[in-house]
C-alpha cells in the first residue's frame, strides 16, 4: 500500500483567478501520475472551499485564503481523499464558509479532520477502510488559539506543543483510544513558525510522544520549506511537508517553491520506506523537479535528514529513506 502525503495546497487568490481560465487539474502539472498510483491520497488544504462568508475580522490576520466551490473538481482531480482542516486559513471566511465547505467536502466524498461544529467534531477521526485495512487520521493544530473549537462553538483544534497541557494530553487519549481501532495512525500537525529548515526543540519532543500514544506517521506543515524526517521507534515523522500549490512570492533564501510528494510504502502494519519525489511550485502549479532542480533540493534534504541520522539514498527518480531497517 502507498499513502501519499503532500504539504499546503492553496487553491484561493491568483490560483483561483487562474482557474476560471484552466482545466482543474492545472494546478497538480505532470504530479499526477504519481497520483494516481498511490492506494489513498492527502493533503493540508490551506484554503476554504466555499462562495460565502465575509472575511475574518474579529482578530487581526493579514491573509484570508477562498476558492470557489466549483474548485472542488481540482482536490478531485488528484484524487484527493483526505484533507486536513486543522490550520490557520480552515475560518478565514468565517464559520458559515466552513460549514458549507465541510458539506462540499462530504458530498464529493473526500473526508476532512480537525474542524468542526464544536470540539466533538473538531477532535474526532477519521477511519477510511482500504482493501480491508483501517486507516485513521486526526489533524491538529497550534495555530490560532482564538479558532479553537470549544463545547458549543465551532472551530478548529487546537492544541499547543507542550506534553503537560491538558489539550495535548486529550490529543494523547484520543491516540490511545483509537490506536485500537485502526491498522495505521496518522496524525497531521500543523505546528509551528511559517519559516526554518529545522524544527523548533519542542516539536521533537512532541512527535515522540504522539508516537509512543500510538500515532504511526505524523504529517506536518505549516512551514513553508520542508525539514527534515526523523524516524523514530520506526515510524517515520515528516517535520514539514512545504508547499505544494500556492501563488506566493518565492524567498531566495528559504525556498517555499521547493519541496516533495511524500509517499510511504507499508506492508500491512509496517511502514517500509518512503520514497520523496522533489518538486517545484511554477506558474502557480506544482512540477516534478529536473535536472539542477533535483540535485538542489534532494541535497538540502539529506543534508537535513543526517541532522536526524536518517539514511537517504538517490533512486534514478526519487530519494528514499528505510524506515524497516533503522
Amino acid at each position: 500500500m502507498n499513502l501519499l502525503f503532500v504539504g499546503d495546497v492553496m487553491l484561493g487568490r491568483l490560483v483561483n483567478d487562474l482557474l476560471k481560465q484552466v482545466p482543474p487539474e492545472y494546478p497538480w502539472g505532470d504530479t499526477l501520475p504519481i497520483f494516481q498510483k498511490a492506494t489513498l491520497r492527502i493533503c493540508n488544504l490551506e484554503c476554504v472551499v466555499s462562495d460565502i462568508g465575509q472575511p475574518w475580522s474579529v482578530t487581526p490576520k493579514i491573509f484570508h485564503f477562498r476558492t470557489e466551490t466549483r474548485n472542488i473538481k481540482t482536490l478531485l482531480a488528484a484524487g484527493i481523499d483526505l484533507v486536513s482542516l486543522a490550520n490557520n486559513h480552515t475560518l478565514d471566511y468565517e464559520y458559515e464558509a466552513l460549514f458549507e465547505m465541510m458539506e462540499t467536502l462530504s458530498k464529493n466524498k473526500i473526508c476532512f479532520s480537525g474542524a468542526g461544529r464544536d470540539i466533538y467534531e473538531a477532535s474526532s477521526p477519521i477511519i477510511t477502510e482500504i482493501q480491508n485495512f483501517r486507516i485513521g487520521l486526526i489533524s491538529f493544530t497550534d495555530n490560532e488559539p482564538f479558532w479553537k473549537a470549544k463545547e458549543n462553538k465551532p472551530g478548529i483544534f487546537y492544541v499547543p506543543i507542550k506534553t503537560n497541557d491538558n489539550r495535548a494530553k486529550m490529543l494523547f487519549e484520543i491516540i490511545r483510544r483509537v490506536r485500537g481501532e485502526v491498522d495505521l495512525l496518522i496524525i497531521s500537525a500543523h505546528w509551528g513558525p511559517n519559516w526554518g529548515y529545522f524544527p523548533p526543540k519542542e516539536h521533537p519532543l512532541f512527535a515522540h510522544a504522539l508516537i509512543e500514544a500510538g500515532a504511526d506517521i505524523i504529517f506536518g506543515h505549516s512551514s513553508h520549506v520542508f525539514r527534515g524526517v526523523e524516524i523514530y521507534q520506526n515510524r517515520p515523522i515528516l517535520y514539514s511537508t512545504g508547499n505544494f500549490i500556492d501563488d506566493y512570492a518565492v524567498d531566495e533564501i528559504e525556498r517555499n517553491d521547493q519541496s516533495f510528494i511524500f509517499l510511504v510504502e507499508t506492508n500491512g502494519q509496517k511502514i517500509l520506506r518512503l520514497k520523496l519525489y522533489p518538486t517545484l511550485i511554477e506558474n502557480f502549479q506544482a512540477r516534478l523537479a529536473k535536472g539542477e532542480e533535483v540535485e538542489e533540493i534532494t541535497q538540502k534534504m539529506i543534508s537535513l535528514n543526517e541532522g536526524f541520522k536518517t539514511k537517504s539514498i538517490w533512486k534514478k527518480d526519487y530519494l528514499e529513506i528505510p524506515v524497516c531497517c533503522n
